[in-house]
């Protein structure tokens, strides 16, 4: 930390010596980011944990199935009746697979989706699938139980036949002499049957344990039945080939139904090998025996056990396989503990012989063979370990017991060697196969079944093989390139604010780099940051000019340039377009960052509109001019300083290069991401959901977490309701169906999905009727996802995807802003829910499930008022010993109460009187938590039906915070929050309804540029007061109505909602702008012309000042609702915009053109031109391994600069002569500087820093073609609304109209739940109630039991089944989460300074991204 200061010192010095003004802003997270070491510590601890997990299940898995095998032998000790079950326990260890994969598919056929299977391919599928299970079925259950447990052992390792000729067939290696691993696989596993068949042979010739001649014939069986199931993984080949796709892809479409009939026809060949043999051929079954008794308990927990552990921890080994694969680990953590599954089984068993072997009663024999013969007299000891001995005598059957020779055992050792190098040479290609950031399983197993009985073997052949697409692995094998447009929408921003998401942004540009350069994510980006309400009025000489917004914006941009570089902008254009202006800037490594300024006046403000114009913009236009090259105005101005890196290096335009890298990208792969003004947030974030959108391709959008900021109570409140909300509720959705909104604030869209149908189209609605004024302007995030939804995209949570955004801090902000949500909410999730069905058939990710426990939701939350008076009655009850019915009627009168309040008070009134009542339900909640807890004193128990669901609550939500450890602290939040529940739940549902009529945005409603003169007028009082923690501001403003208040005041009427502008009033308005504009336009005479060369060395102007004056004064809103008079809501918002004359390229400068430059103009200040001279040559020569000549050059510049600009102060801009003088002078010494070191060929790079240095901001138009598609787009679209005083009326009559039967049904709803536990109150617990038995902490039943009622209880379970199935997703979610930061990490970028040489332009010859050359001669 120290280096630290001391650093930022230094610093601090060196630009004191420049300026008076050397302190700078330096926003968090501005810093490199860099590699945490705790992280990868954390990575490399989980790759060991999921290493050691694959290798202990599979362990377990193969030698409880090998035990099985062994006590179902014929050969066995057992009895007959014992014999019989553990035979039935091989069966539902093999069945048991299928059945899992059979209710997965079935499941997904009914609720995801189901495609009609083509037939033929189908047959050939389950014929395969019956081939397999029937080998599968006979070596395990009629060949192993006949031999011993180390032939079943090594055996099984031979299922790899098929893949190995399959591999030779194909000759699927890259290199050519890998095929020797297939080719030594088939010939080790012949091998290995070979010695099979010879130590079999000596066996039956030295008359091993005698041994008889029918040995042969299972030989034979064997290895026909693994040849058969060699061919389940007959894809993985093909697949890799490339063959029989069309046969392989129409598969995919219907796979969930195969594997359906494929699973039940697989249990049905294996309970008919099963019959078969045991019971038509061998007569080994009698049926009476599969009736145990309590004297078969033994036999149960032995049989049981061991089933239960094969089918446990086979299907565990294959989920933690796939986990390995999917962080990254799949050497170490997967290929490694699954090869040497094998070898440690055997270890193991070598292990507990010689360790338990002494408990056999035969250990003290001296030879093998004694000892062997021993143990047929411990057949009926029930003392002895059963497994033990069972594996001891399987043992005792090879040629260890032979009485002649005992060297044929090392043919059965050889044997094992052999099949199993066969197999690990058949799967080599495992230990080289890359694996992207993120995977789905199906691109990593060609199959979603495992073999549990060949658990080892199952997962490594079925592992896809990527050998032929090994080529595309140094560009990232199948992962493809995606463009990402960054979108942020700004709506009366505070300075900070924006310094949050521009610190983002430049964070993203330098994660990204130089966007000439691949990068490992394979993206490339945009910024476009949209300014609604950028422009004012200036009163004194009516120019419309840019607002205070704008230069804070600009100032902004500059001071994170600054941090992030040390130096000024070096590319700005100011650009006059149709909707108002844009500059563009070029940031620090090359990528593009554009701020459009809009004019409300011009185009259709707020935040809607704003996404329509720039998803039109981006997706519509830019979209077309990409797929037509040829419209596309080639600007090749190599003259222009844009057209020069800072490392010198030749490129066109760099908004060109990115529409020229957009025409190979398909709309799949084109990205918007939507954010507010202040959101904050790191690379990881954007990365991590870039990720859910690239691994499936029916994601339309994913969020991340968002986390409020700010201090004070309301946002202490917010923390923990935002912390519940994405701990439970968004990771259900996104387990269960999909997330039903996806935020504004940090939302990342696939652009095909907002290009659908119904979906960017219907966006563009204009709200008409009530209805859609509440959906479709109060909460539009949660609409456009509605739409998402019903055309059938899905929609994802990532909860490690971070985004950090301000939440409201005072009490009446809250209250607004949740005014809009919660009837937005409401009514897109009524609107999904009545289309239910059709969106069922649509989208895969819903299903009828789904959509039914979103009715159970909105069911809960509808009675949340009821359910909130209830329990604070039952405080009543407890704390004032009030009968039931008395406090039910008591806890009403407060809700009653603010209903009225609200239909008849202002809406600030409102607003204060529920701050005021939240206090005191406050203290209440706090009596009643206490009251809770003391009826569980009284009670002396905690199992009650309250108690219980509160301890089991607090539990679930601790347990949920353990599992978020960077989140835990939001615990602490959670008493704030319960003692607000009566405030979020009651009273906010209330004034949200009630207000529902009220469409204004209700926040950030000031307006710097031209409004503060309004506010106080007909102002009679205005008085700040603070109760406890709620700062109020009460004001008393003239009513319109009152005719006698205004006579007595003397004061006018402006405050008061206005008369709507008739259509002849806009006509004449708009008439008279249009004349004046005419003339104004007229009568200048300076023009911008676009594309205009300017010459490298030539003389730059610094602008016109020609203005003009464009506008009148803005015009007075309509309010849509005679309750909406808040005094903070801006009189400008939402109105009647008169649609000035379209401005063309070749128009004059507008007013607030000139403005804006000379804020950029400050980079030709000595000072700042200093510092820029300084990096710029830095930068430029970074990567020429020529650091002393470049700082010498620096000093060498620097004095130059002094010395011409001597008599120039800090602060002072330079004129054009100045600028010229300096330009020759810094060019002449650089040249005699760079000859004398004999470093010509740095020339061009020093030159071209030279002259981004000294380049001023250059001001521009639109090219034509994008000039008339802002001209129709606004025409068509974004024309501002001019509704007639009978529209709004017939609006506002609408509005209150709809408020109006939501009140009425809300309340209906819930004083009918009231009603009906008042009347069970009434008639008493001993009439009507169920009783529970009553229960202490210690177990001891009580002997009064608990009488509940019944509609509490069924409301309580309800209640906590709803909860219980949210926190099982959420640990669903979590596993899946850590799963994908920890591989994010193991890929994730490491900032470290290249030092490769670059000699791109040191011959003069440059090459661009599409393929072009630009030459020396060009230039």
């Amino acid at each position: 930390m120290l280096e630290d200061l001391k650093y930022r010192g230094k610093k601090r010095e060196g630009r004191h010596r420049d300026t008076w003004d050397p302190f700078q802003l330096n926003p968090i997270g501005a810093e490199k980011e860099q590699k945490r070491y705790c992280f990868q510590l954390a990575q490399y601890l989980m790759a060991v944990i999921v290493g050691l997990a694959v290798l202990t299940s599979a362990v377990v898995a193969k030698g409880s199935l090998l035990v099985l095998s062994t006590m179902s032998s014929p050969y066995s000790l057992r009895s007959p009746k014992d014999k019989q079950f553990y035979m039935l326990m091989l069966v539902f260890c093999l069945v048991c697979p299928n059945f899992l994969v059979f209710m997965k598919s079935l499941w997904r056929c009914a609720f995801k989706s189901f495609v009609k299977p083509n037939m033929r391919t189908m047959s050939f599928v389950c014929a395969i699938e019956c081939l397999v299970s029937l080998g599968t079925s006979v070596l395990v259950l009629v060949v192993m139980p006949q031999f011993d447990v180390l032939t079943n052992l090594f055996i099984s390792g031979g299922v790899c036949i098929m893949s190995a000729v399959l591999q030779i067939i194909f000759r699927l290696q890259r290199e050519k002499w890998k095929i020797l691993f297939p080719v030594c696989s088939l010939i080790l596993t012949v091998a290995g049957y070979c010695l099979l068949g010879l130590d079999y042979y000596v066996r039956v010739t030295s008359f091993v344990d005698r041994q008889s001649e029918d040995c042969y014939i299972y030989i034979a069986v064997g290895i026909f039945s693994s040849l058969l199931v060699s061919l389940c993984w007959w894809e993985n080949p093909l697949q890799a080939t490339n063959s029989m796709q069309e046969t392989l892809s129409e598969l995919d479409g219907f796979r969930d139904f195969v594997f359906v009939i494929s699973s039940i026809l697989r249990i049905i060949v294996i309970g008919g090998v099963y019959l078969l043999y045991h019971v038509l051929i061998e007569q080994s079954i009698i049926w009476k025996d599969f009736n145990l008794g309590s004297v078969d308990r033994q036999l149960l927990e032995i049989g049981l056990g061991l089933f239960f552990l094969q089918a446990f921890c086979s299907a565990a080994c294959h989920w933690f396989g796939v986990v390995a694969c999917k962080i990254h680990a799949v050497r170490m953590s997967f290929a490694l503990p699954v090869c040497f599954t094998g070898p440690a089984v055997l270890l193991l068993g070598l292990i507990l012989f010689i360790t338990e072997v002494k408990h056999l009663d035969g250990a003290e024999h001296g030879s093998i063979t004694e000892f062997c013969e021993s143990l047929v007299f411990l057949r009926h000891k029930n003392t002895t370990p059963v497994v033990m001995l069972e594996i001891t005598r399987s043992i005792c059957r090879t040629s260890l017991n032979s009485y002649y020779l005992q060297w044929p055992f090392s043919m059965l050792a050889l044997e094992g060697v052999c099949i199993w190098l066969g197999f690990v040479t058949c799967t080599y290609y495992v230990w080289k196969m890359e694996v992207q950031r993120i995977e789905r399983t199906s691109q990593l197993f060609v199959r979603r079944l495992y073999e549990s009985a060949f658990i080892d073997l199952s997962l490594l052949l079925n592992t896809k093989m990527k050998v032929p697409r090994a080529k595309n692995q140094e560009s990232h094998d199948d992962l493809q390139s995606c463009v990402i447009y960054l979108c942020a929408t700004m709506w009366h921003e505070t300075y900070d604010e924006m310094l949050k998401i521009l610190t983002s942004m430049f964070r993203f540009d330098r994660y990204r780099g130089d966007p000439k350069e691949e990068h490992k994510d394979m993206f490339d980006f945009e910024c476009h940051i949209y300014v609604d309400d950028a422009f004012m009025t200036d009163e004194e000489t009516g120019k419309r000019l840019v607002n205070s917004y704008v230069q804070d914006l600009a100032n902004v941009v500059i001071e994170v340039y600054r941090v992030f570089t040390n130096k000024e902008p070096d590319d700005v254009s100011i650009i006059q377009a149709p909707y108002g202006g844009r500059l563009m800037f070029v940031m620090p490594e090359g990528n593009m960052l554009y701020v459009h300024l809009k004019d409300k006046q011009l185009i259709r403000n707020k935040k809607r509109w704003s996404q329509i114009m720039y998803l039109y913009y981006l997706l519509g236009w830019k979209g077309y001019i990409t797929k037509n090259p040829q419209k596309i105005q080639r600007q090749n101005n190599p003259c222009r300083a844009s057209l020069f890196s800072m490392d010198g290096e030749s490129y066109l335009l760099p908004q060109q290069e990115s529409d020229n890298k957009r025409k190979f990208i398909s709309d799949d792969h084109t990205y918007i991401l939507a954010l507010d003004g202040d959101t904050d947030f790191q690379p990881k974030a954007v990365i991590l959901l870039v990720d859910r959108l690239r691994m499936y391709e029916n994601v339309g959008a994913a969020c991340g977490r968002i986390h409020p900021t700010g201090m004070g109570p309301m946002v202490w409140y917010q923390k923990f309701e935002y912390a519940v909300g994405h701990w439970l509720q968004k990771t259900s959705e996104h387990v269960f169906g999909s997330v039903l909104c996806s935020p504004g604030c940090f939302s990342l869209f696939r652009g095909s999905s907002l290009m659908d149908d119904n979906v960017l189209k219907r966006y563009t609605t204009t709200a008409s009727r009530a209805s859609e004024y509440v959906q479709y302007d109060q909460g539009e995030d949660r609409w456009l996802c509605t739409l998402l939804l019903q055309q059938g995209w899905r929609v994802e949570y990532n909860a490690a995807s971070d985004a950090y955004t301000n939440s409201p801090q005072e009490f009446k902000e809250f209250y607004n802003q949740r005014r809009r949500w919660g009837p937005s909410t409401l009514a897109n999730t009524l609107d999904l829910l009545h289309s239910g069905g059709e969106t069922v058939k649509r989208n895969t990710s819903i299903s009828g499930l789904y959509i039914f426990y979103q009715m159970f939701a909105v069911g809960s939350s509808i009675l949340g008022p009821a359910s909130v008076t209830l329990m604070i009655a039952g405080a009543f009850q407890f704390i004032f010993k009030i009968a039931g019915t008395l406090s039910i009627i008591i806890a009403s009168i407060p809700p009653v109460f603010y209903v009225i309040v609200c239909f008849v008070a202002k809406p600030n009134n409102q607003i204060t009187i529920a701050a005021i009542m939240s206090v005191l339900y406050a203290f209440l909640m706090t009596a009643s938590f206490f009251s809770i807890i003391g009826d569980m004193v009284v009670q002396d128990t905690f199992l009650t039906p309250t108690g219980l669901f509160l301890v089991s609550m607090a539990i679930m939500y601790l347990v949920t915070a353990l599992l978020h450890p960077e989140e835990f602290g939001m615990i602490i939040y959670g008493l704030m929050y319960f003692i607000c529940i009566p405030s979020g739940y009651l009273l906010l549902t209330i004034y949200s309804l009630v207000n529902m009529h009220i469409v204004t945005w209700g926040t950030r409603e000031s307006n710097k540029g031209g409004g503060e003169a309004k506010k106080k007028h007909n102002v009679l009082c205005d008085r700040n007061c603070r109760l406890c923690c709620w700062d109020m501001k009460i004001q008393v403003t003239q009513e319109t109505e009152n005719l006698m208040f205004q006579q007595i005041t003397g004061k006018s009427t402006q405050q008061a909602p206005p008369l709507p502008v008739t259509n002849t009033e806009v006509t004449h308005q708009a008439e008279t702008k249009m004349e004046l504009q005419a003339i104004v336009d007229t009568s200048k005479g300076n023009t911008v012309v676009v594309g205009e060369a300017k010459k490298l060395y030539g003389k730059e102007g610094k602008g016109s000042n020609a203005s003009s004056s464009s506008s009148e004064d803005t015009v007075k809103k309509l309010s849509l609702s005679e309750s909406s008079s808040d005094e903070d809501v801006d009189d400008d918002d939402d109105d009647f915009m008169i649609d000035d004359a379209d401005e063309t390229v070749g128009l004059p400068v507008s007013d607030w053109v000139h403005p804006v430059k000379e804020v950029f103009l400050k980079k030709l200040t000595y000072a700042n031109m200093k510092r820029n001279l300084q990096e710029q040559i830095r930068y430029t020569l970074r990567k020429k391994n020529e650091d002393d000549v470049c700082e010498d050059l620096v000093l060498m510049l620097t004095d130059t600069l002094n010395g011409e600009l001597n008599g120039v102060g800090p602060e002072d801009v330079l004129s054009d002569i100045q600028l010229e003088e300096l330009r020759y002078a810094l060019t002449k010494q650089a040249r005699q500087f760079l000859k004398t070191c004999h470093m010509m060929t740095l020339e061009k790079r020093v030159k071209r820093a030279i002259e981004k240095t000294l380049t001023a901001p250059q001001v521009q138009g639109l090219d034509e073609g994008e000039q008339d598609f802002w001209e129709k787009l606004i025409e068509r679209y974004l024309k501002p609304i001019t509704d007639t005083k009978a529209h709004l009326d017939e609006i506002t009559k609408e509005l209150k109209s709809l408020r109006n039967k939501a009140v009425f049904l809300y309340f209906i709803i819930n004083l009918l739940w009231v009603v009906a536990t008042f009347f069970l109150q009434a008639i008493g617990s001993d009439v009507l109630s169920i009783e529970i038995p009553k229960v202490f902490p210690n177990g001891t039943p009580a002997g009064e039991p608990l009488k509940v009622e019944p509609l509490s209880l069924m409301f309580l379970m309800s209640f906590a089944i709803l909860l219980l199935i949210q926190f099982l997703a959420m640990l669903y979610h979590r596993v899946y989460t850590l799963i994908h930061v920890v591989s994010y990490r193991s890929t994730e970028k490491d900032y470290r300074e290249k030092l490769e040489d670059d000699d791109a332009d040191d011959d003069g010859l440059n090459i661009i991204s599409n393929g072009l050359a630009i030459t020396g001669d060009d230039l």
